[in-house]
């Protein structure tokens, strides 16, 4: 193209030389260099119409207004061309030097015209450029990845017909599907489809499974992945690395880099020590992917623009800690916040998402959140179903099993906008220890040293008080509250605010505005109270006020709040019971730190505030929200919890003791049930078998709340090992009839009609749901003190 280009300027220059000295004799050379010219464009414009690209998925189809404005210039060029050789016929007949003087004017003018399509030819050649780069870049992606290479078949050659196949009832369907939209996604190119039913077909058998091989095609198994070499992890003391690959693209990424540097010290600490009580013991060094979907463009990133103006910061709390937790354990961290990286990481084809992955999956772990776990399907395609054992999804709320299973969702009315993805219940990890179906991941509370302990304790203000809640809308509806504690405390808020917009607060507040992390712990540090009206639900704020030495006082709910009736709970995967504003700081951590009482009933809340006032009370932070705790949680996990293998049946009932036989033995003077097999070698299990305690629980009354008033917990790990008839018997239930159903709520008893029903549906293992006709069997297990997500003998 370049050499077309500056040919036509050379000659143009050549002919009009020759006009303005024109020669009989030079008459023939001009007609050559004219003809040579007209034969260039011509070749040229044949070339780049000949060798225009067919249709493709990776070409958009509309017009191309340069492709057009091309097409019109290499018009222009023939036309003038013509012009040309017609002057030059004219000139071949003349013998009057006067007319021939005039005729080579008209020539030179035409010439002139020429050289003003040169800007033009170079725009051709840029598209023509560009569009020879496109072109040798599809082939080389097909040639690199065409699983139906057309050396190894002879069927594209052939008319295909669609297979009538009844092991493949959807073949046809799909064909058709193929005919109308196999140009709507690369990915099908990308794989080998070329618009005729030979490369449907192939690919409908090959790359996915809706259709039978192709007669003669010889393909076998994709190799089967090594498996990756095991690696140690070792502890990393120093999070310098980390921080380099969250980067700062986000002023959402600079707020989790910055609470990951505050908190550094602490972690290496707390991994100096939890090495040191591991004693070097073997740790897999995983491959793992941290997907942040919510943090992504396609999902709206409402967060990104809010961090600096008071918006919710819980899930970002948790997620930097997630990061920090991951990196100090000494697992290959990668990083995704788009959909671009999310699909270079998982090895997707080019395109929509609407072809599956065929490589192996190069992690170990994903965790993603709810945004990412839709944004993984559109990228994996059906292949997710393969690879979902490996994901872990970060769930604020948790997500019950009745809601979690699609079909049963559907057909009983737990369905939802989340939840119905079919996982094992255990593998959304949430904020706080509320769902035991679900596993604790939780985040970080700053611990303080003892020099900051005596300091707090001995320049804290008793009379006052810091109100939970940044927005204004926060707020609305507390003034007699606020007046009420007005008459007893000095009252300050953090509420956001901006010039044009000054807070919705009562004048008597003194608000400092949105502050800086270490500035709200200086807050924090002198004041005696703070003080939530009931939103936001289970924030880390409360457990930060207590770790500087606050009492936290909240509203109890009566009713408890729950997706039956508050807005905020409806089209949440769950039908938790929300008994006040934090139930964990209620449950689980409770007075002198933790007051909750009813905020409708003044002359309590007025004896209260008192009773604050006296209170002396020192900083504090429960050890599962501490570095090292949570560093030893995900450890556990890590190592422990797999949902890819396939769970082995029990052992023969012949080989249990007893008389009858059974797996169980009931402990002394009480009604509860241990596992009898323990000193043998029990079913691999995680938590291990020698933590099982087995209750039936009240009518009406769920296994989170049997097990917790037995000083347990629901283990739904455990639900497995019970969900026997033998497990009935033991309890001394008298079952006149045995049942297997789909339900949430078995294995059970229906005491009406004295039957005993087992659960055939493993996802619907639940340790949550009552009925007022079922008494449920409840795997309860013990757990450390100050660490509810592991028994005593889980590290």
């Amino acid at each position: 193209m370049t050499n077309a280009t500056s040919s036509c300027g050379e000659i143009c220059m050549m002919l009009r030389r020759s006009l303005l000295t024109f020669k009989p004799f030079r008459l023939f050379v001009l007609g050559i260099g004219v003809f040579s010219l007209f034969f260039l464009m011509t070749s040229l414009g044949g070339e780049l119409s000949g060798k225009r690209l067919s249709p493709s998925p990776f070409v958009v189809q509309a017009e191309d207004p340069a492709g057009q404005e091309s097409r019109e210039g290499l018009k222009k060029i023939s036309d003038m061309m013509e012009v040309i050789l017609r002057k030059l016929d004219v000139l071949t007949g003349l013998g009057n030097r006067s007319d021939t003087s005039h005729k080579l004017q008209e020539l030179s003018a035409a010439l002139d015209r020429v050289q003003l399509i040169e800007p033009m030819m170079e725009r051709i050649k840029s598209i023509a450029q560009t569009m020879t780069d496109t072109t040798v870049k599809v082939e080389k992606i097909l040639q690199q990845r065409n699983v139906v290479s057309s050396k190894d078949v002879d069927a594209p050659s052939k008319q295909c017909e669609t297979p009538k196949d009844p092991l493949f009832p959807d073949c046809s369907t799909k064909m058709d599907w193929m005919r109308a939209r196999w140009t709507s996604d690369p990915c099908y190119a990308f794989y080998g489809v070329d618009g005729s039913d030979c490369s449907f077909l192939i690919y409908l058998s090959e790359v996915e499974w809706f259709c039978p091989l192709l007669p003669g095609r010889n393909v076998s198994a994709p190799p089967t992945a090594k498996p990756h070499p095991k690696q140690k992890a070792q502890f990393q003391f120093d999070v310098g690395p980390l921080l380099e690959q969250v980067g700062t693209r986000k002023e959402s990424l600079n707020f989790m880099k910055r609470r990951i540097q505050m908190l550094a010290a602490q972690w290496a600490s707390a991994a100096r020590r939890f090495d040191d009580k591991l004693r070097n013991r073997w740790r897999d060094k995983k491959r793992i992917l941290v997907h942040v979907g919510f943090l992504t463009e396609e999902s709206g990133d409402v967060f990104s623009p809010k961090v600096l103006k008071g918006g919710p910061l819980g899930e970002m709390v948790q997620w930097a800690d997630i990061l920090a937790t991951l990196h100090v354990l000494g697992h290959d961290l990668k990083i995704s916040v788009s959909l671009k990286e999310l699909q270079q990481f998982l090895g997707a084809p080019p395109g929509h998402g609407n072809c599956p992955v065929t490589g192996p999956l190069p992690f170990d772990l994903v965790y993603t959140d709810y945004h990412g776990l839709k944004q993984m399907k559109k990228h994996m395609s059906l292949t997710l179903k393969k690879h979902k054992c490996n994901i872990r999804v970060i769930d604020t709320f948790g997500t019950e099993p009745a809601y979690n299973h699609e079909e049963y969702a559907t057909q009983h009315n737990y369905r939802t906008n989340w939840g119905y993805w079919n996982l094992n219940a255990r593998q959304y990890m949430t904020m706080f220890p509320h769902t035991p179906d679900n596993s604790f991941m939780g985040f970080v509370v700053e611990e303080v040293n003892e020099t900051e302990r005596l300091t707090i304790q001995r320049n804290k203000v008793h009379n006052m008080a810091v109100v939970y809640g940044k927005d204004a809308s926060m707020w609305k509806g507390k003034d007699k509250f606020l007046e009420l504690l007005h008459h007893h405390m000095e009252i300050h808020g953090t509420v956001y605010y901006d010039s044009q917009r000054p807070p919705q607060v009562p004048a008597f507040v003194k608000n400092h505005g949105l502050l800086p992390q270490h500035e709200l712990q200086q807050l924090l540090r002198k004041a005696k109270l703070f003080i939530g009206f009931g939103f936001p639900y289970e924030g880390p704020a409360p457990l930060e006020a207590i770790a500087n030495g606050c009492i936290f006082l909240q509203p109890m709910f009566n009713p408890p709040h729950s997706s039956y009736n508050h807005d905020f709970f409806k089209g949440k995967p769950t039908s938790r019971k929300v008994t006040s504003q934090h139930p964990y700081a209620e449950q689980f951590i409770g007075r002198p730190h933790v007051i909750t009482i009813d905020f409708g009933n003044w002359k309590t809340f007025n004896e209260t505030i008192h009773e604050i006032m006296d209170l002396d009370v020192e900083p504090f932070v429960p050890h599962e929200y501490t570095c090292q705790g949570m560093l030893e949680r995900v450890h556990a996990y890590i190592q422990n919890q797999d949902f890819c293998s396939p769970q082995k049946p029990l052992d023969s009932p012949s080989s249990w003791p007893g008389n009858p036989p059974s797996p169980f033995r009931l402990l002394p003077n009480s009604s509860t049930l241990s596992w009898a097999l323990a000193d043998s070698t029990p079913p691999s299990s995680w938590p291990p078998l020698s933590a099982l305690r087995v209750l039936a629980s009240a009518l009406n009354q769920s296994c989170v709340r049997t097990c917790q008033r037995a000083g347990l917990v629901c283990e739904p790990a455990f639900y497995r090992y019970i969900n026997i008839k033998e497990a009935f018997h033991s309890l001394n239930f008298q079952c006149e009839g045995e049942e297997t159903e789909r339900n949430h709520l078995l294995p059970a008893f229906l005491e009406k009609h004295k039957e005993c029903y087992l659960q055939q549906e493993p996802l619907l293992f639940s340790c949550a749901g009552s009925s007022p006709e079922h008494l449920r069997l409840c795997p309860c297990r013990d757990y450390r003190r100050g660490q509810v997500a592991l028994c005593k003998d889980c590290l």
